[in-house]
């Protein structure tokens, strides 16, 4: 039961730790706005994966079995990645004139951000495959929510680090964090490529 929560954890850490659209704004917002604009953004984004994990956890097995379905979403998720991509482009743009951040909505930018993250359900129904390959996943319901709290932990702790770490990240790289929008449409642009080149190639 335990283990679970572990692994859990475990692959949410490992798998938000990279820089993704996610914790890059949960960085931005810390830098550019209150601790209180952060908290909005970070649950805004936790009740999402919470309900990511969930709906991995009992599609896992539709997923295995139907290839058709899934390599839809991951062609929806190309063009979801390039409407992301355009959108940080002209926010990057918009700073150039007027370095400023509007948080009025962080808790929504939160919860539409995960919406919009279509790696997240696939990334879960991975982990929960793998640890049935391994049998150490169990369908019953107390086990599935030790899995789910395990894996909304992992993901607020690495925002947690983001935020609390944001100025010293900022110090290491420098003019880096004065265009994270340039980043986020480079980063969203590259993911769509990479993404599509996989039904090319």
């Amino acid at each position: 039961m335990f283990s679970l929560l572990l692994y859990g954890f475990l692959g949410s850490f490992l798998g938000f730790t990279l820089p993704s659209v996610l914790n890059m704004t949960a960085l931005k917002i810390r830098l550019n706005a209150t601790k209180i604009e952060f908290t909005k953004f970070t649950l805004g984004v936790l009740l999402v994966v919470f309900m990511q994990v969930c709906i991995s956890v009992y599609i896992i097995e539709y997923f295995s079995t139907n290839t058709v379905l899934l390599a839809f979403l991951e062609k929806t998720g190309i063009l979801v990645l390039v409407s992301l991509s355009i959108y940080f482009y002209k926010q990057h743009k918009k700073e150039q004139k007027k370095i400023e951040i509007k948080t009025r909505n962080s808790f929504f930018t939160g919860i539409i951000l995960s919406l919009l993250n279509m790696f997240a359900i696939p990334f879960f129904c991975t982990i929960v495959a793998i640890l049935i390959a391994f049998n150490s996943f169990n369908f019953d319901i107390i086990f599935v929510l030790f899995f789910v709290l395990g894996s909304v932990l992992g993901t607020y702790s690495i925002l947690l680090l983001y935020g609390k770490f944001a100025l010293v990240i900022k110090q290491k790289t420098g003019k880096f964090t004065n265009h994270i929008n340039l980043f986020l449409c480079v980063l969203t642009a590259t993911f769509a490529l990479c993404t599509l080149l996989k039904f090319v190639l």
